[in-house]
């Protein structure tokens, strides 16, 4: 059985949710307190025993490229000042792994965009993990699918509970069996309308696929929101291989919308023991002058 030493990363969305900050700036350099949201991506990836990452950009993505690249002259001007524990990390984001990149020229959804990857990825099975979720666990969340699919030899989605009421919002998973966190899968349902949902077991943007998937990609149509939806082509995986939904341990943040990207920041900037102290005095003192303008 073949190892999975590959990931695609797609970055190609326009980030119309945090607009005016993404007319020029790329959704996913967006910072979590001091680092791009999709370094954290990337990290994850590396940890999980990635060896080559491809991600899938679109028109005005170049950052993404300039932030993995390495910066001579910021570089150089750091080792003059003697700034050295900055220059570590300047240089962590170029040193991380072997990245390639390829654009998705039109923008016809994340089916359509893994699909873009295909030639880089060959006859191999291989991660997927979306930039709108991070997962902070003991065990990288991306090696615990990676771990089911070298006990499986079969592709694996990783899913987490969610509130019934937020089902629409997601790929849902109509689960048969269960042994320990893994589930046998009927169906694979992108975005059910409102209290059409068979379980609250939603797809969380990290995925292992074999690479079969990528013929189902390349003839199938537009799904939910006119767009080539990667849970509709993983339904038609499941029909001619298991394919099975992994309940993945650890916390998922949602940097994808604005207030889980003002939650994610506020949580990691408490876990960093530069800001904790002064942070909580801020939030503290904010709260507390709340309350006294509510009276």
């Amino acid at each position: 059985m073949k190892r999975v030493k590959k990931a695609i990363i797609p970055a190609a969305g326009l980030g119309t949710r945090f607009l005016p900050a993404t007319k020029a700036m790329p959704k996913e350099i967006l910072p979590i307190v001091d680092k791009p949201t999709i370094q954290y991506i990337v990290e994850e990836a590396i940890e999980s025993g990635i060896e080559d990452i491809i991600i899938v950009t679109g028109k005005g993505k170049r950052a993404i490229e300039d932030h993995f690249d390495s910066a001579f002259e910021l570089e150089q001007n750091l080792i003059e000042k003697g700034k050295f524990d900055l220059l570590e990390k300047v240089q962590h984001s170029s040193n991380l792994a072997n990245i390639h990149y390829i654009r998705q020229k039109e923008p016809k959804g994340l089916g359509h965009a893994v699909w873009c990857a295909r030639n880089f990825i060959g006859d191999e099975p291989f991660a997927v993990l979306l930039g709108d979720d991070i997962v902070d666990s003991d065990v990288p969340c991306l090696k615990q699918l990676i771990n089911e699919y070298n006990s499986t030899g079969s592709s694996v989605i990783g899913v987490q509970q969610v509130p019934n009421e937020e089902t629409h919002r997601y790929g849902i998973v109509d689960p048969s069996t269960k042994e320990g966190r893994r589930y046998q899968v009927h169906n694979f349902v992108e975005k059910p309308e409102k209290g059409t949902a068979p379980s609250n077991l939603a797809i969380m943007g990290r995925y292992v696929l074999t690479p079969e998937i990528f013929e189902i990609l390349g003839t199938q149509g537009t799904g939910a929101g006119g767009e080539i939806q990667l849970t509709d082509a993983i339904q038609s995986l499941n029909e001619s291989q298991s394919v099975y939904a992994y309940d993945f341990e650890g916390k998922r943040y949602d940097v994808g919308e604005k207030m889980g990207f003002v939650k994610t920041t506020v949580e990691f900037a408490l876990k960093n023991e530069e800001l904790r102290s002064d942070l909580i005095k801020f939030l503290d003192e904010l709260l507390n002058t709340e309350k006294t303008i509510s009276k």
